[in-house]
Protein backbone atom coordinates (compact mmCIF):
# COMPACT_ATOMS: atom_id res chain seq x y z
CA UNK A 1 0.00 0.00 0.00
CA UNK A 2 1.29 2.98 -1.25
CA UNK A 3 0.61 6.67 0.79
CA UNK A 4 -0.20 9.54 -1.34
CA UNK A 5 2.35 12.35 -0.19
CA UNK A 6 0.75 15.98 0.23
CA UNK A 7 1.86 18.15 -2.08
CA UNK A 8 4.37 20.02 -0.38
CA UNK A 9 6.00 16.75 0.94
CA UNK A 10 9.27 15.47 -0.37
CA UNK A 11 9.61 11.90 -1.60
CA UNK A 12 12.32 10.15 0.67
CA UNK A 13 13.50 6.73 0.43
CA UNK A 14 15.94 4.48 2.60
CA UNK A 15 19.03 2.62 0.83
CA UNK A 16 19.72 -0.34 2.87
CA UNK A 17 22.28 -1.84 0.27
CA UNK A 18 22.07 -3.56 -2.77
CA UNK A 19 24.66 -5.72 -1.30
CA UNK A 20 23.50 -5.78 2.72
CA UNK A 21 22.71 -9.11 3.81
CA UNK A 22 22.92 -8.00 7.32
CA UNK A 23 19.61 -9.56 7.89
CA UNK A 24 19.02 -8.33 12.00
CA UNK A 25 20.25 -4.72 10.94
CA UNK A 26 17.73 -4.78 7.97
CA UNK A 27 15.58 -5.25 10.43
CA UNK A 28 15.80 -2.91 12.34
CA UNK A 29 16.55 0.02 10.18
CA UNK A 30 13.52 -0.17 8.21
CA UNK A 31 11.53 -0.35 11.69
CA UNK A 32 13.31 2.73 12.26
CA UNK A 33 12.93 4.83 9.29
CA UNK A 34 9.64 3.30 8.54
CA UNK A 35 8.72 4.95 12.13
CA UNK A 36 10.50 8.20 11.24
CA UNK A 37 8.26 8.41 7.63
CA UNK A 38 9.80 7.39 4.88
CA UNK A 39 7.97 6.66 1.66
CA UNK A 40 10.28 3.37 0.04
CA UNK A 41 12.69 1.25 1.71
CA UNK A 42 15.21 -0.25 -1.42
CA UNK A 43 16.50 -3.59 -0.34
CA UNK A 44 18.67 -6.11 -1.50
CA UNK A 45 16.90 -8.85 -4.15
CA UNK A 46 17.01 -11.68 -2.01
CA UNK A 47 14.14 -13.20 -0.11
CA UNK A 48 15.77 -13.26 3.66
CA UNK A 49 16.41 -9.79 3.41
CA UNK A 50 12.93 -8.47 2.08
CA UNK A 51 11.60 -10.85 5.08
CA UNK A 52 13.64 -9.13 7.77
CA UNK A 53 12.68 -5.93 6.15
CA UNK A 54 8.86 -6.59 6.26
CA UNK A 55 9.36 -7.32 9.59
CA UNK A 56 10.91 -3.91 10.55
CA UNK A 57 8.07 -2.30 8.36
CA UNK A 58 5.28 -4.14 9.89
CA UNK A 59 6.42 -3.51 13.73
CA UNK A 60 6.48 0.29 12.86
CA UNK A 61 3.51 0.33 10.99
CA UNK A 62 1.85 -1.03 13.89
CA UNK A 63 2.88 1.72 16.27
CA UNK A 64 3.11 4.35 13.90
CA UNK A 65 0.66 3.86 10.83
CA UNK A 66 3.19 4.25 8.69
CA UNK A 67 3.52 2.33 5.55
CA UNK A 68 6.45 2.97 3.37
CA UNK A 69 6.61 1.15 -0.12
CA UNK A 70 9.20 -1.89 -0.50
CA UNK A 71 12.28 -1.52 -3.77
CA UNK A 72 14.75 -4.75 -4.70
CA UNK A 73 17.48 -3.20 -6.25
CA UNK A 74 18.52 -5.03 -9.52
CA UNK A 75 21.37 -4.52 -12.04
CA UNK A 76 21.71 -4.92 -16.01
CA UNK A 77 25.35 -5.54 -15.23
CA UNK A 78 28.20 -5.34 -13.26
CA UNK A 79 27.50 -2.51 -11.15
CA UNK A 80 29.09 -0.84 -8.07
CA UNK A 81 26.47 -0.72 -6.04
CA UNK A 82 26.58 -4.52 -5.95
CA UNK A 83 30.05 -5.41 -4.59
CA UNK A 84 31.39 -6.87 -1.32
CA UNK A 85 35.12 -5.93 -0.13
CA UNK A 86 37.49 -8.79 1.39
CA UNK A 87 40.89 -9.60 2.33
CA UNK A 88 43.23 -12.54 3.86
CA UNK A 89 43.64 -11.37 7.56
CA UNK A 90 46.50 -14.03 7.61
CA UNK A 91 47.99 -11.39 5.55
CA UNK A 92 47.78 -8.20 7.69
CA UNK A 93 51.12 -7.25 9.78
CA UNK A 94 50.46 -7.97 13.93
CA UNK A 95 50.83 -4.15 14.15
CA UNK A 96 48.90 -2.56 11.49
CA UNK A 97 47.02 0.44 12.96
CA UNK A 98 44.13 -0.97 10.96
CA UNK A 99 42.74 1.81 9.11
CA UNK A 100 40.31 -0.08 7.46
CA UNK A 101 38.14 -0.89 10.37
CA UNK A 102 38.02 2.77 11.51
CA UNK A 103 36.64 3.90 7.65
CA UNK A 104 33.47 0.72 7.88
CA UNK A 105 30.30 1.97 8.75
CA UNK A 106 28.89 -0.82 9.49
CA UNK A 107 31.75 -2.47 11.79
CA UNK A 108 32.18 -5.20 9.30
CA UNK A 109 36.20 -5.47 9.75
CA UNK A 110 37.82 -6.88 12.42
CA UNK A 111 40.41 -9.23 13.37
CA UNK A 112 39.06 -12.20 11.13
CA UNK A 113 38.12 -10.45 8.04
CA UNK A 114 34.99 -8.68 6.97
CA UNK A 115 32.20 -10.12 7.30
CA UNK A 116 30.49 -10.37 4.25
CA UNK A 117 26.96 -9.81 6.19
CA UNK A 118 27.57 -6.92 6.68
CA UNK A 119 29.45 -5.55 4.34
CA UNK A 120 27.33 -3.54 1.27
CA UNK A 121 29.98 -2.17 -0.77
CA UNK A 122 30.55 1.09 0.03
CA UNK A 123 34.32 0.81 -0.59
CA UNK A 124 35.89 2.78 1.95
CA UNK A 125 38.23 0.04 2.94
CA UNK A 126 39.22 -0.53 -0.51
CA UNK A 127 42.03 2.52 -0.66
CA UNK A 128 43.14 2.67 3.45
CA UNK A 129 44.97 -0.79 3.31
CA UNK A 130 48.55 0.59 2.63
CA UNK A 131 49.27 -2.95 1.65
CA UNK A 132 46.88 -3.03 -0.42
CA UNK A 133 45.03 -6.26 0.76
CA UNK A 134 41.76 -5.22 0.42
CA UNK A 135 39.85 -6.23 -3.24
CA UNK A 136 36.54 -6.27 -4.33
CA UNK A 137 34.20 -8.53 -6.38
CA UNK A 138 30.53 -9.23 -7.61
CA UNK A 139 27.59 -10.16 -5.61
CA UNK A 140 24.27 -9.79 -8.26
CA UNK A 141 21.26 -11.07 -8.55
CA UNK A 142 21.15 -13.45 -12.05
CA UNK A 143 19.04 -12.14 -14.98
CA UNK A 144 17.76 -15.39 -15.31
CA UNK A 145 16.63 -15.35 -12.13
CA UNK A 146 15.22 -12.39 -12.06
CA UNK A 147 11.01 -13.43 -13.14
CA UNK A 148 11.15 -15.97 -10.47
CA UNK A 149 12.64 -13.66 -7.80
CA UNK A 150 10.20 -11.06 -8.91
CA UNK A 151 6.58 -13.27 -8.19
CA UNK A 152 8.15 -14.88 -5.05
CA UNK A 153 9.09 -11.25 -3.31
CA UNK A 154 6.44 -9.03 -4.43
CA UNK A 155 8.09 -6.04 -4.16
CA UNK A 156 5.94 -2.69 -4.33
CA UNK A 157 8.59 -1.23 -6.60
CA UNK A 158 11.75 -1.93 -8.87
CA UNK A 159 15.12 0.27 -9.38
CA UNK A 160 17.00 -1.07 -12.28
CA UNK A 161 21.01 0.26 -11.88
CA UNK A 162 22.58 0.78 -15.42
CA UNK A 163 25.31 2.52 -17.01
CA UNK A 164 25.39 4.72 -20.15
CA UNK A 165 26.57 2.27 -22.59
CA UNK A 166 24.24 -0.56 -21.70
CA UNK A 167 20.91 -0.35 -23.35
CA UNK A 168 21.01 -3.65 -24.77
CA UNK A 169 21.46 -5.40 -21.18
CA UNK A 170 18.55 -2.59 -19.53
CA UNK A 171 16.06 -3.68 -22.76
CA UNK A 172 16.64 -7.07 -21.22
CA UNK A 173 15.85 -6.65 -17.81
CA UNK A 174 12.78 -4.63 -18.50
CA UNK A 175 11.14 -7.43 -20.99
CA UNK A 176 12.05 -9.85 -17.81
CA UNK A 177 10.43 -7.51 -15.89
CA UNK A 178 6.97 -7.13 -18.28
CA UNK A 179 7.01 -11.09 -18.61
CA UNK A 180 6.62 -11.71 -14.84
CA UNK A 181 3.42 -10.16 -14.67
CA UNK A 182 4.35 -8.50 -11.64
CA UNK A 183 2.10 -5.70 -11.19
CA UNK A 184 4.76 -2.75 -9.51
CA UNK A 185 3.42 0.88 -8.42
CA UNK A 186 6.91 2.57 -9.28
CA UNK A 187 9.80 1.62 -11.74
CA UNK A 188 13.19 3.79 -10.39
CA UNK A 189 16.03 4.07 -12.92
CA UNK A 190 19.68 5.06 -11.46
CA UNK A 191 22.31 6.21 -13.62
CA UNK A 192 25.62 7.83 -12.67
CA UNK A 193 28.41 9.63 -14.74
CA UNK A 194 30.87 8.08 -12.49
CA UNK A 195 30.24 3.89 -13.01
CA UNK A 196 32.12 3.86 -16.36
CA UNK A 197 35.87 4.48 -16.83
CA UNK A 198 36.00 3.56 -20.32
CA UNK A 199 35.80 7.01 -21.35
CA UNK A 200 34.79 10.52 -20.21
CA UNK A 201 31.02 11.09 -19.92
CA UNK A 202 29.46 14.43 -19.87
CA UNK A 203 26.11 15.10 -17.88
CA UNK A 204 24.17 15.25 -21.77
CA UNK A 205 25.58 12.10 -22.14
CA UNK A 206 23.97 10.15 -19.31
CA UNK A 207 20.69 12.54 -20.64
CA UNK A 208 20.43 10.73 -23.74
CA UNK A 209 20.82 7.66 -22.43
CA UNK A 210 17.64 7.95 -19.50
CA UNK A 211 15.60 9.42 -22.35
CA UNK A 212 16.81 6.44 -24.93
CA UNK A 213 15.51 4.05 -21.55
CA UNK A 214 12.15 6.28 -21.31
CA UNK A 215 11.29 4.91 -24.79
CA UNK A 216 11.75 1.21 -23.27
CA UNK A 217 9.97 1.73 -20.00
CA UNK A 218 6.97 4.03 -21.25
CA UNK A 219 5.36 0.97 -22.93
CA UNK A 220 4.66 -0.76 -19.52
CA UNK A 221 2.25 1.86 -18.32
CA UNK A 222 4.36 1.98 -14.53
CA UNK A 223 5.03 5.70 -13.08
CA UNK A 224 8.67 6.26 -13.35
CA UNK A 225 11.32 7.84 -11.02
CA UNK A 226 14.77 8.92 -12.53
CA UNK A 227 17.99 8.63 -9.67
CA UNK A 228 20.14 11.09 -10.29
CA UNK A 229 23.32 9.55 -8.74
CA UNK A 230 25.87 12.38 -8.02
CA UNK A 231 28.83 10.50 -6.90
CA UNK A 232 27.74 6.62 -6.79
CA UNK A 233 28.55 4.56 -3.84
CA UNK A 234 30.92 7.37 -2.39
CA UNK A 235 30.01 6.39 1.62
CA UNK A 236 27.81 9.45 1.73
CA UNK A 237 29.55 10.77 4.52
CA UNK A 238 31.70 14.05 3.75
CA UNK A 239 29.67 17.02 3.17
CA UNK A 240 30.89 17.75 -0.29
CA UNK A 241 29.69 15.02 -1.68
CA UNK A 242 26.37 16.68 -1.59
CA UNK A 243 27.08 18.99 -4.11
CA UNK A 244 27.69 16.30 -7.05
CA UNK A 245 24.03 15.01 -6.59
CA UNK A 246 23.13 18.62 -6.54
CA UNK A 247 24.91 19.70 -9.80
CA UNK A 248 24.55 16.98 -11.64
CA UNK A 249 20.20 17.45 -11.00
CA UNK A 250 20.80 21.77 -12.00
CA UNK A 251 22.54 20.59 -14.98
CA UNK A 252 19.81 18.27 -16.43
CA UNK A 253 17.22 18.27 -13.67
CA UNK A 254 14.29 20.78 -16.18
CA UNK A 255 15.18 18.18 -18.95
CA UNK A 256 14.78 14.88 -17.76
CA UNK A 257 11.68 12.25 -19.33
CA UNK A 258 8.37 12.09 -17.68
CA UNK A 259 8.36 11.09 -13.84
CA UNK A 260 10.02 11.61 -10.58
CA UNK A 261 13.24 12.87 -9.77
CA UNK A 262 15.50 11.54 -7.01
CA UNK A 263 18.54 12.83 -5.86
CA UNK A 264 21.25 10.04 -4.28
CA UNK A 265 24.62 9.22 -4.57
CA UNK A 266 26.61 11.36 -1.94
CA UNK A 267 23.53 12.47 -0.24
CA UNK A 268 23.74 13.37 3.51
CA UNK A 269 22.02 15.16 6.03
CA UNK A 270 24.17 17.89 4.35
CA UNK A 271 22.14 17.99 1.04
CA UNK A 272 19.54 20.30 1.22
CA UNK A 273 22.03 23.43 1.90
CA UNK A 274 23.01 23.28 -1.88
CA UNK A 275 19.34 23.46 -3.19
CA UNK A 276 18.09 26.28 -4.60
CA UNK A 277 14.75 26.44 -2.77
CA UNK A 278 12.95 27.74 -6.22
CA UNK A 279 14.10 24.63 -8.16
CA UNK A 280 13.85 21.22 -5.99
CA UNK A 281 13.84 17.90 -6.82
CA UNK A 282 10.99 15.59 -6.16
CA UNK A 283 12.88 13.80 -3.47
CA UNK A 284 16.11 12.38 -2.40
CA UNK A 285 17.38 8.89 -1.18
CA UNK A 286 19.93 8.30 1.62
CA UNK A 287 21.98 5.33 1.99
CA UNK A 288 24.94 5.56 4.15
CA UNK A 289 24.76 8.52 5.88
CA UNK A 290 21.39 7.04 7.16
CA UNK A 291 23.32 4.11 8.24
CA UNK A 292 25.74 5.00 10.17
CA UNK A 293 24.40 7.03 12.78
CA UNK A 294 22.14 3.79 13.58
CA UNK A 295 24.62 1.55 13.83
CA UNK A 296 26.11 2.34 17.38
CA UNK A 297 22.58 1.51 18.53
CA UNK A 298 21.92 -1.69 16.00
CA UNK A 299 25.29 -2.85 17.03
CA UNK A 300 24.57 -2.54 21.10
CA UNK A 301 21.31 -4.87 20.68
CA UNK A 302 22.97 -7.05 18.81
CA UNK A 303 25.82 -8.20 21.19
CA UNK A 304 23.10 -8.63 23.65
CA UNK A 305 21.00 -11.19 20.57
CA UNK A 306 17.96 -8.61 20.63
CA UNK A 307 16.38 -6.45 18.29
CA UNK A 308 16.78 -2.46 18.80
CA UNK A 309 12.83 -1.83 19.23
CA UNK A 310 12.91 -4.60 21.86
CA UNK A 311 15.24 -1.41 23.52
CA UNK A 312 12.05 0.60 24.02
CA UNK A 313 14.39 3.74 25.31
CA UNK A 314 16.88 3.25 22.59
CA UNK A 315 14.48 2.65 20.01
CA UNK A 316 12.94 5.85 20.49
CA UNK A 317 16.51 7.85 21.04
CA UNK A 318 16.89 6.41 17.48
CA UNK A 319 13.69 7.32 15.91
CA UNK A 320 14.36 10.85 16.96
CA UNK A 321 17.61 10.92 15.03
CA UNK A 322 15.69 9.37 11.89
CA UNK A 323 13.52 12.38 12.16
CA UNK A 324 16.30 14.97 12.89
CA UNK A 325 17.99 13.51 9.86
CA UNK A 326 14.85 13.72 7.58
CA UNK A 327 13.58 17.06 8.91
CA UNK A 328 15.03 19.38 6.52
CA UNK A 329 13.20 16.95 3.71
CA UNK A 330 9.32 17.09 5.83
CA UNK A 331 9.65 20.48 6.93
CA UNK A 332 7.83 23.76 5.68
CA UNK A 333 10.40 25.75 6.11
CA UNK A 334 12.82 24.03 3.52
CA UNK A 335 9.80 23.74 1.15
Amino acid sequence: MIITKNKKDKWIKLICGASNEDIVAIEDLCAIYTAAGVDYIDVAAEESIVHAAKKGIEWAKKVFKNSPGLMISISDGNDIHFRKAKFDPLKCPPKCPRPCEKVCPTFAIDNSGIKKSKCYGCGRCLNSCPLNLISEYEYNLSKDDLGSTLQKIKPNAVEIHTEINRLDSFAKVVSIIKSSRKKLDKISISCGLNQSFKKSQEPEDLLKALWERYEILKKLDIPLIWQLDGRPMSGDLAPSTSRDAVELFEKIGSDLPPGLIQLAGGTNEKTHEFLNSNNLPDGIAFGSAARKIMQPLIEFAHKNNKKLYEYPERMALAIKKAKKFLEPWKSSSFK
